[in-house]
């Protein structure tokens, strides 16, 4: 059979494209590295050897190890679910609204789950309430706000734009927080707990909360993975992608769900943490903007490292006393956000 032009068999071609870019290869280095110091670094300094011994040759009654395997080993694994979900949440976004300035803090997700979360627990809802189940409550309060910010967006004569979409999503997630914060002074006992998670933070992620998540986490991650090749597709517009035999408004709806489940999860275990979504995708993007399956994945690590870097910075920063991770994570990404912004014509 005589191969397409190009000289290449299309199986080839198609290998080829899905093929990572070289500075892909780097992210996994650039993890370890960030993970090695995030277990390093804390109210005592561990060197590096002993890290490294400790999860090598684990030992029952040395008290570095403890430390590592009972405290910073949770805190990073958390560090590590929370990164991955929210780029990858934010990656989904912005691929299904084709908002460069979609993430799940501006958009609603992130306070939606919060307030969620906030709610069920101030009304002492028996199933809600549930740690295990936390994660899916969160989620659905996120769907559920998003899908409001999406409606409100599409009103009116325009249509729903880029900065209407953003601005929508921007009023009403400040409108529920004010909620949410109106519920932490009506009560203040049985919320007090939650004060500083919805600081964003990561100093309570246990394991515990990890092994309820990862699962919602996983979830979400399976079924952006399934939404691949249509989100590819979906890049092209919607006229492009319908001919291309893409269900659009499907693929919306279940990139909608993926990014709420990856974000119940992040949320639950670490509050509502910002930026993180809008920062990672635009990073993947400049590492590999090729196929949507190597965004995704690019986006994911480029979440979990920036949360990693973040967290070492706040434990470090004014130690001995820590920073909510989330306050790092701002003065980050804030200018991220004003920078896009600027840069937009329109």
């Amino acid at each position: 059979m005589t191969p397409p032009s190009g000289g290449m068999p299309t199986g080839q071609r198609g290998a080829a494209a899905w093929r990572p870019a070289p500075s892909l290869l780097l992210l996994p280095l650039l993890l370890l590295a960030a993970g090695l110091l995030h277990l390093a670094v804390g109210a005592k300094t561990i060197p590096l050897a002993t890290v490294v011994d400790a999860l090598l040759r684990p030992e029952a009654g040395n008290f570095d190890h403890h430390v590592l395997w009972n405290l910073r080993m949770p805190r990073l694994a958390g560090a590590l679910t929370v990164g991955a979900s929210l780029g990858l949440a934010g990656a989904l976004i912005q691929a299904v609204t084709r908002n460069p300035l979609g993430e799940p803090q501006l958009l609603g997700l992130n306070a939606g789950a919060a307030f969620a979360v906030a709610a069920t627990t101030a009304l002492s809802v028996p199933v809600l309430a549930d740690p295990a189940i936390r994660p899916l409550t969160a989620a659905v309060g996120g769907a559920l706000l998003f899908a409001a910010v999406m409606g409100m967006a599409r009103a009116g004569r325009s249509g729903m734009t880029i900065i209407k979409l953003t601005f929508c999503g921007i009023a009403l997630s400040a409108f529920v927080s004010a909620l949410t914060s109106a519920l932490l002074i009506l009560d203040e006992d049985s919320l007090q707990d939650l004060r500083i998670w919805l600081a964003g933070d990561l100093a309570e992620a246990g394991a515990a909360v990890i092994r309820h998540s990862l699962p919602v986490a996983l979830a979400g991650a399976l079924l952006a993975a399934l939404l691949s090749r249509r989100l590819h597709t979906l890049a092209l517009g919607d006229s492009a992608a319908t001919g291309l035999g893409t269900h659009v408004a499907r693929t919306r709806a279940a990139g909608l769900a993926a990014a709420a489940l990856l974000c119940g999860a992040a949320v639950s275990i670490a509050g509502p943490l910002g930026f993180i979504g809008l920062v990672a995708p635009h990073m993947a993007r400049r590492l590999d903007g090729r196929r949507a399956r190597s965004r995704l994945l690019a986006a994911a690590a480029c979440g979990a490292l920036l949360v990693v870097c973040a967290d070492i910075v706040s434990r470090v920063a004014l130690a001995p006393r820590e920073l909510a991770t989330g306050v790092v994570t701002a003065l980050v990404g804030v200018p991220v956000f004003l920078a896009l912004v600027l840069r937009r014509r329109t």
